[in-house]
């Protein structure tokens, strides 16, 4: 295959699995922020148990994820995310059908086996099975197009629950993965199963003495643990939470709708400057940007909104890529795709609270819940601080 053959190719698989994305994660994650609520008033429950039900699925998504990884390190990732579509589809059929506590909750669980075959661990271990150590920028590629998920779903769930009702909204996303998502997959991503993949050279990180490389392991999942716990938070949060806060239901609701603007942005800076420099350098700032919006948010109040959202979208955009390509630096890409189901293991328990959690902190000390957020976020980047300083170096 010639060069152009290739890259047109590559593309092609960019653009099917960034569209993937943005349908996997505005029909899963961010379909909680505008429809929990509506949800529960429907069925007549507290917005808790929906929640509740949203996290028993994280959790078995935290069960399922190193399976589908390893799948997709030995078999490539089409038949994977074929069958993550038509799982979504059952599951947002399952909730747009729901009658009360047990079929919520039985669609729920059925999201959580889909999420951890379609969402991003699926769609970079997907491509590192095709590109090995080269993946990088087809990772970047990805997150371009998917960081318009949150953007993209959240007025179009609001508008759609709006005229016609939530379960309308959730069958709307389920005849979109059936039709656009399946096509997309059937279509853009090849059969090929894997390439002999290589080490990466002038992204490797090695451990000094000081540092062994499964305490490094450790380290990235503690930090991406803690970073999964407040992005599940805040989205599942955001736009009640600046309600809360003091902002009007509509300025909520667009500066929300920004975080996914702030991503593409921040990723652009990324496949621009950013990525020339080590993955180490993207972790520390993309872990930090939570902390400094929520100090500056506390400080400007309601005038700062958009600011504050702008920080937390360009964290959560470039701590996506970041975990793509720091594992990849720094342990190669030989079974990339069972590793990142381990480092993501832990991430999914805490989103799986996440929502719980945060909304009963929501629920009882209002906005002053960012702070919390804030505190956790801060200990992630911490431990990316520390990989540094406990001894790993560029080579």
């Amino acid at each position: 295959m010639n060069s152009a053959a290739a890259d047109s190719g590559r593309r092609r698989v960019v653009v099917a699995l960034g569209f993937g994305q943005l349908l996997a994660w505005g029909s899963s994650y961010y379909l909680l922020a505008t429809l929990a609520r509506p949800m529960a008033s429907g069925l007549g429950l507290a917005p808790v148990w929906v929640y509740a039900g949203f996290s028993g699925g994280l959790l078995v998504a935290a069960l399922m994820g190193p399976w589908a990884g390893a799948r997709i390190d030995r078999s490539g990732g089409r038949k994977v995310l074929l069958a993550s579509n038509l799982l979504f589809a059952l599951a947002l059929g399952v909730l747009g059908s729901a009658q009360g506590p047990y079929s919520l909750l039985a669609g729920w669980l059925i999201m959580g086996v889909a999420m951890p075959m379609g969402l991003y661990d699926a769609a970079f271990s997907t491509v590192v099975a095709l590109y090995g150590a080269q993946a990088r920028s087809a990772i970047v590629g990805i997150t371009l197009i998917a960081g318009l998920a949150s953007s993209v779903s959240w007025p179009l769930t609001a508008w759609v629950e709006a005229l016609w009702g939530w379960r309308v909204a959730c069958l709307f996303w389920a005849l979109l993965h059936l039709g656009a998502g399946t096509a997309l997959h059937r279509f853009g991503v090849p059969r090929l199963a894997r390439r002999p993949v290589l080490h990466a050279r002038h992204e490797d990180v090695r451990p000094a003495a000081s540092m062994r490389p499964t305490r490094a392991l450790l380290i990235v999942a503690a930090a991406l643990t803690a970073n999964g716990f407040v992005f599940a938070a805040m989205a599942t949060h955001l736009p009640h939470l600046l309600e809360l806060s003091g902002c009007a239901p509509a300025i909520a609701i667009s500066a929300a709708a920004l975080v996914g603007v702030a991503q593409i942005v921040a990723r652009l800076a990324d496949a621009a400057w950013l990525g020339r420099l080590h993955p180490l350098i993207g972790a520390r700032l993309a872990s930090s940007l939570h902390p400094i919006g929520v100090i500056a948010f506390g400080i400007f109040g309601v005038p700062f909104v958009y600011g504050f959202t702008a920080l937390h979208g360009a964290g959560v955009g470039l701590m996506t890529i970041v975990k793509g390509t720091l594992p990849l630096a720094l342990f190669g890409a030989d079974g990339f795709g069972r590793r990142a189901g381990w480092l993501e293991a832990p991430a999914r328990v805490a989103q799986a609270l996440a929502p719980l959690v945060f909304g009963v902190l929501v629920d009882g000390i209002g906005a002053a819940a960012l702070w919390i957020s804030a505190a956790i976020a801060a200990l992630g980047a911490l431990g990316m601080f520390s990989l540094r300083r406990a001894g790993w170096r560029a080579s």
